[in-house]
């Protein structure tokens, strides 16, 4: 697989924040997943971040900036989501080396794009070119705090560090060790960290610390690494190569020579060949004073013991790194790049995340059973274990951060751990790399809530609202949020906003208004306001059903005995409106239902069956006209053959209606006409009542039933 430090040609960076250090709230513009309204449409540079990276301090030079700088610059606010043209512009600054040109361009680069760890490496060798070594150590520790894991970084910092401090001074040998420590407690975990744990204990011989340098390979022996056999030799040459005096800690020294000592007189008595000067003494009389200096056969017994030791933790690693050999081997791209992933690297990163939980979550249930016996192996087992897991995490958010799966993945795992952690990982997804990507907005503003971080949820919908003008949905999360913090006042004049902006978009506007409506009739309990807002919606949108339909269902809501000229006014306006034929049928026979249950007279109910029969006689007609050449003459003569027999059909309005047996005639006589005949459509009908509201099942989809 490709190894960690392997550059991509474009130079793109590696890793985010697996430490939780603070990150500047900057916005990398993804794709947006939403259709922009046509008031943001005009408007690309739209949540552009500001330039959080210039070093303090920083002179810029004076002088105008280059003309083809300006060119490609405005190339750029024209285009800022084209990377392509970035890197033109980044090449350009480079080749002139125009240092106030170069700090403009790489600081809006960076903000943009701060996982392109190649691009700070560059920014950091211009400063330094220019002889601002500050500047360059600054540039550096900026790109570290958004890629802890980038081992590229670290080393190109560590470098820098070391070609332009005074290693003569004591305090200059004292920082780089503490830079190295700093780097392997943040980077070393990584599978690709070989490079990192090398320079640091080459570092350490050459400073002649010897016993440093076995601590370095001691703490890289317990890490699965690509290279961890490697380690392993260096680590055998180095213990072979000096005294144990030499490269042992005085704790550890002391305990293997002790151990030396112990298995000695252990061998010799099972020998039965015990020395004169080795028999028991009598009491009082001490045992030879120890000189302190060991043997050629000590040194090499002592060896022995230590590499025993080391061959233990070796085997251990050794069968981690085998068991995600082939996860690590699957994983083509682990670098940041704006280029889609394809499906099989991103199923990769799923299936060996998916692995590293599970194997977490087994170590935590093996130091649930070992807690009661205070196993501190155990805990510290599961310790590494999440410790893998974040890892991993923080190395495929490299590669996929503009993937939102993989950010909403590692906030379910981090969710019962800790709520800071999650709310880190939400202002870097949304904040940096998904500013466009308005569901993990909007879950992170449900998080915050339900937290009892009102203000902050409102915060980030605002913010949102911001980037992706008229979008319903943010919207609508901002009206529910006001509505549960009891404030009814700004969320109806939200709605009445939303109403009153959204009416050249009548899709969009009569949504608002079935809100503004629904929200006035449940919340204040105010039908004629309510009724109000749904007839102008109706004006403006005249061929809108569910507007009609949710004036129906206020009107049928209140008082049926008072309201029956209402409900009936609003059917017959629906009946006369440019809709559909299918749902002026759905709104004649909710009318005719109306009037069969609550209806007054007993002509009004005869008067809507008959205008319910007109209409559904000439909707058939239409339909038969419609499709009159694709008759079957087989299917007609069984229709003309049932007519000559006399057996009823079911009204063809109603053809998923299963057929019920007529009921007897009533009043004696022949009934076929009007009230008879009803009587036995609506037998068949009336079973059926519940099942109303099927047809407008897709209104659901438009906004949810109550």
């Amino acid at each position: 697989m490709a190894a960690e430090g392997t550059e991509d040609p474009s130079n793109n960076g590696e890793l985010t924040n697996p430490l939780g250090l603070h990150e500047p709230e900057v916005a990398e513009p993804s794709k947006p997943d939403v259709e922009l309204s046509s008031e943001s449409a005009g408007n690309e540079d739209l949540g552009a971040p500001a330039l959080p990276y210039t070093a303090e301090g920083q002179e810029e030079e004076e002088g105008e900036l280059p003309g083809e700088f300006e060119k490609l610059w405005k190339l750029t606010s024209e285009n800022p989501l084209n990377f392509n043209i970035w890197t033109d512009l980044l090449q350009y600054c480079e080749q002139e080396g125009h240092l106030r040109a170069s700090c403009q361009a790489f600081n809006a680069f960076l903000a943009r794009y701060p996982l392109c760890y190649g691009y700070w490496k560059k920014f950091a060798d211009i400063e330094r070119r220019a002889g601002h070594n500050i500047k360059a150590e600054e540039v550096c520790e900026q790109g570290l705090k958004v890629i802890p894991l980038s081992v590229d970084l670290w080393i190109h910092y560590i470098n820098l560090l070391l070609g332009t401090l005074d290693m003569n001074l004591p305090e200059s040998a004292h920082r780089i060790r503490c830079v190295f420590e700093e780097a392997v407690a943040s980077a070393g975990w990584d599978f690709h960290s070989d490079r990192l744990w090398d320079l640091y204990a080459e570092w350490e011989k050459e400073q002649g610390n010897l016993k440093a340098m076995t601590a370095i390979y001691d703490g890289v022996l317990r890490v699965p690494t690509q290279l961890y056999n490697a380690h392993y030799e260096k680590l055998k040459t180095h213990l072979t190569s000096h005294p144990p005096l030499d490269f042992l800690s005085p704790e550890e020294y002391c305990m293997v020579r002790a151990e030396y000592k112990q298995t000695q007189k252990q061998a010799k008595k099972e020998r039965s060949d015990i020395a004169a000067n080795e028999e028991e003494r009598p009491p009082g009389e001490e045992d030879p004073a120890d000189d302190g200096k060991d043997s050629e056969e000590a040194v090499q017994k002592m060896q022995e013991l230590i590499l025993a030791s080391r061959e233990e933790v070796y085997q251990q690693n050794e069968a981690e790194v085998r068991k995600r050999w082939n996860f690590e081997d699957a994983i083509k791209r682990p670098y940041f790049h704006v280029k889609a992933m394809d499906r099989t690297q991103l199923k990769a990163w799923h299936s060996y995340l998916d692995w590293e939980m599970a194997e977490a979550e087994m170590i935590s249930m093996d130091a649930e059973r070992t807690t009661a016996e205070g196993s501190e192996e155990s805990k510290k087992d599961y310790v590494a274990g999440h410790g893998r897991v974040l890892v991993l995490f923080e190395r495929c958010l490299i590669a996929c951060a503009l993937y939102e799966e993989f950010w909403v993945k590692y906030i379910h795992y981090l969710e019962p751990r800790g709520v800071e952690d999650v709310r880190n990982v939400y202002r870097r997804a949304c904040g940096i790399h998904l500013p466009y990507k308005h569901s993990i907005h909007l879950q992170w503003s449900a998080f915050e809530e339900k937290h009892g971080n009102a203000s902050e949820a409102q915060r980030i919908l605002e913010s949102l609202e911001m980037v992706l003008p008229g979008l319903s949905a943010v919207r609508s999360r901002r009206v529910g949020l006001e509505r549960r913090a009891g404030r009814l006042d700004v969320a109806e004049s939200l709605l009445k906003e939303s109403v009153q902006q959204s009416k050249d978009n009548p899709s969009l506007h009569a949504f608002y208004s079935i809100k503004l409506a629904r929200f006035i009739l449940k919340l204040h309990r105010n039908p004629s306001r309510a009724r109000t807002a749904l007839q102008e919606a109706i004006e403006i949108s005249p061929d809108n059903g569910r507007l009609y339909q949710n004036l129906l269902e206020l009107e049928i809501s209140g008082d049926v005995r008072a309201n029956e000229g209402a409900v009936q006014q609003c059917v017959a306006k629906a009946l006369a409106a440019p809709l559909s034929p299918k749902t002026k049928i759905h709104f004649s026979q909710r009318g005719l239902q109306f009037a069969e249950d609550f209806g007054t007279t007993v002509q009004s109910l005869l008067s809507k069956y008959e205008d319910h029969q007109k209409l559904l006689k000439e909707h058939d007609g239409k339909r038969g006209a419609e499709n009159g050449d694709n008759d079957d003459p087989e299917k007609m003569s069984k229709m003309d053959d049932a007519s000559a027999t006399g057996v009823q059909t079911a009204p063809p309005a109603m053809p998923h209606m299963a057929m019920t047996t007529p009921p007897p005639t009533m009043m004696g006589g022949d009934m076929s006409g009007s009230y008879g005949g009803y009587g036995s459509w609506y037998q068949q009908q009336y079973g059926g009542y519940g099942s109303y509201q099927n047809p407008w099942n897709q209104y659901n989809q438009y906004y949810p039933p109550s």
